[in-house]
């Protein structure tokens, strides 16, 4: 058995593009910005952020197109596709999700999902599981 699934939540990157098929779908493209938030070796905290291109299909292209804008979030649902083509005989990849459901976050004022302040940000990171930087071995699972 085969599983191709991503599971995303983050705010856009950039306002939604709705386009047209020549078939009349309609296709919605957007990115969203995911951020990881660790501590390396030296305990210190780290933030890295991650880019994923995301397409939506028909209706949900629609009104993902009407409801979402750059700084909104969104949680995604879909596959990974990785398409190719030739440009200037350069072949260029693109890995984008391919979505089967998009809910939206919160909505604010700005379209922004809220901000944590300084004090509920250091409550959280001093509550937040400290992760093991070694390997985990299979065998020592006691499931």
């Amino acid at each position: 058995m085969y599983l191709n699934k991503a599971m995303v939540y983050g705010n856009l990157t950039r306002d939604p593009e709705l386009r047209s098929l020549p078939s009349g779908i309609q296709v919605c493209s957007f990115s969203l910005a995911t951020n990881r938030v660790y501590k390396d070796r030296d305990g210190n905290k780290q933030e890295q952020a991650d880019y994923h291109n995301v397409v939506v299909f028909g209706r949900q292209a629609e009104t993902s197109a009407q409801y979402l804008k750059k700084g909104s979030g969104a949680f995604v649902e879909g596959r990974l596709q990785t398409r190719s083509w030739d440009k200037d005989g350069v072949k260029q990849y693109r890995t984008e999700i391919v979505a089967d459901r998009v809910q939206f976050g919160p909505r604010t004022e700005g379209g922004a999902a809220p901000q944590n302040d300084a004090k509920q940000d250091a409550s959280d990171t001093q509550n937040a599981p400290e992760y093991p930087e070694e390997d985990i071995n299979p065998e020592d699972i006691p499931f």
